[in-house]
């Protein structure tokens, strides 16, 4: 078996302090990946920066305060990537993957945009490089005997099962209609599945992110943008996909949920 979590911790720092610590002691998953780290190894608490137990992989952005991924894994990473090769974005603390025996797990924190500033032309640059990358390795992986896991904040809600708001957010970036034709490349061209989906196709949800404004969380108004999307043999053989939502608001450590997913050997 092999189980992968994934949460945006929305600045790991302070999840540390609000229950994240706590939580990876008692996850039992193989490998997490953390979005939206925020901070550097060094700014962060043990239990974060340097769990027992665990490999730390860590792509911080040139930008201080901003972006970072992390892996942590259980096993010994035999090998690790920062980057995907576009030099816009080799620094910018958007992505990281590790190889293990039989797979390829990355943490992926996509651009969130903002429609009508250079923030949406940025998520729209990432996209155009992300895509090819997404083809070749999957072709690589496959050439070495490997499947693909890429798990993060993807921040497209692919279809109007994916928010509750759908109507009101049609002109919303994370919503428009030429991120949800690209995230449909995704899984067309480059053949990757969303494993959630292929469990639970009907949805609505299960949402991964509440805005902190008002009720959201209260009112499960949420976007399902935190994602699991594999290469189609790993899919397969996917058993579960849990958002292990917070059972109350003030128990939350960030405004995301871990998406914690099983696939059998």
């Amino acid at each position: 078996m092999l189980t992968v979590s994934t949460v945006n911790v929305n600045g790991l720092r302070a999840a540390a302090k609000k229950g994240f610590v706590e939580w990876l002691g008692s996850t039992k998953a193989d490998v997490v990946a953390c979005q939206e780290v925020r901070a550097e190894l060094k700014e962060l608490p043990a239990g974060a920066a340097a769990p027992e137990g665990w490999h730390v992989v860590h792509a911080p952005s040139v930008q201080k305060g901003r972006n970072g991924v992390m892996l942590f894994s259980r096993a010994e990473p035999e090998e690790v990537r920062i980057g995907f090769g576009e030099p816009e974005f080799e620094d910018s603390g958007r992505y990281a993957e590790i190889h293990l025996p039989n797979v390829v797990v990355a943490s992926l924190y996509l651009p969130s945009g903002d429609v009508g500033t250079p923030r949406q032309d940025e998520k729209e640059r990432f996209m155009a490089a992300f895509l090819p990358y997404l083809v070749d390795l999957r072709a690589k992986a496959e050439a070495g005997g490997r499947e693909v896991v890429v798990v993060g904040d993807w921040n497209i809600a692919y279809d109007k099962t994916d928010l509750k708001n759908w109507r009101g957010n049609q002109k919303s970036s994370g919503f428009l209609p030429e991120e949800r034709e690209w995230l449909g490349r995704v899984f067309g061209e480059a053949g990757y599945v969303d494993v959630q989906r292929k469990l639970d196709p009907e949805g609505p949800g299960p949402y991964t992110w509440w805005s902190y404004r008002g009720k959201a969380f209260d009112n499960d108004t949420g976007w399902r943008i935190d994602c699991q999307i594999a290469t189609p043999g790993l899919a397969e053989r996917c058993t579960s996909v849990v958002v292990e939502r917070a059972e109350s608001y003030d128990q939350r450590w960030s405004d995301h949920a871990p998406v914690t997913a099983t696939y059998s050997n």
